[in-house]
């Protein structure tokens, strides 16, 4: 079977509406260009056992799953420990991440003209953001150095934990993808084939697309709209899959519109 792609974002400054969310669409896009698309996405606060619930449920099924923010080491950071609850398993420090980290504070201390002393109370605490849950790999953080970390549930899926900050998250997803995921990208295969629809309702074309999701291996979708500033009252109407199967349900789509007499306009094509 193959994976689907969930995503959580966990933080109250978002719920809050101090900071708006930037991941949802920037996952999509990353996915987007890799022939993926994002099955589901959930915003959770900073709140333990929510989070760990959301990570549990996540563990327990199949999906790759993102989860960005709350991996740091402030008393408002819990997705290490919840995801550590979740699993059923200790923390613990990741010695490739207490090197990374490490390796990061010494060019910090560099910078400053300082000599890095590793006993300095500051620093001890940075080891913190590599305690992760036993078993866990890291993720490489071209930003800065200070990984993240992936771990898998019992179900088949993987959850990669990754920072809040966009300019950390999305070179480290982009990573994930081309390197544990390559094999789930389908650039040049997958297809989206649509067509505007005018003046038309849903219920009056449920059936149509009924019976080319039972006639075809794809996804037929329709997204109306009743004051689009070029086409005015319309529908989408399209299907979505593998490409062999998106041509030919297509076809059959259009003949359907025609038999219904349909008032047709622009078709689009997305790969």
């Amino acid at each position: 079977m193959t994976s689907a792609f969930g995503l959580i974002i966990v933080g109250d400054e978002i719920l809050s509406g101090k900071r708006s969310d930037k991941h949802l669409p920037k996952v999509i896009e990353l996915l987007s260009q890799r022939g993926l698309s994002l099955s589901w996405a959930r915003l959770v606060g900073d709140e333990r056992d929510r989070i760990t619930d959301t990570l549990r449920e996540a563990f327990a099924g199949s999906d790759v799953v993102f989860c960005c923010g709350g991996i740091g080491a402030t008393p408002d950071d819990h997705t290490r420990q919840c995801a550590a609850a979740a699993l059923g398993v200790e923390l613990a420090l990741h010695p490739q991440a207490r090197d990374l980290i490490e390796a990061r504070m010494r060019d910090m201390a560099a910078e400053r003209g300082e000599v890095f002393d590793p006993t300095r109370a500051d620093n001890e605490h940075r080891y913190n953001m590599g305690v992760f849950p036993v078993g866990a790999r890291i993720i490489h953080n071209p930003y800065n150095k200070i990984p993240g970390f992936s771990c898998d549930g019992a179900g088949g899926a993987t959850v990669h934990f990754l920072p809040g900050f966009p300019v950390m998250a999305w070179p480290m997803i982009e990573w994930v993808l081309d390197h544990h995921h390559l094999h789930l990208q389908r650039q040049g295969v997958w297809l989206e084939h649509s067509v505007i629809v005018f003046g038309a309702m849903e219920a009056a074309l449920t059936p149509l697309m009924e019976q080319i999701e039972a006639a075809h291996p794809v996804k037929v979708f329709s997204l109306p709209s009743v004051d689009h500033p070029e086409f005015g009252r319309h529908i989408e109407l399209g299907v979505k899959g593998a490409a062999a199967a998106v041509t030919a349900a297509y076809q059959d789509l259009l003949a359907g519109l025609r038999a219904h007499g349909a008032n047709t306009g622009p078709e689009m094509v997305r790969k």
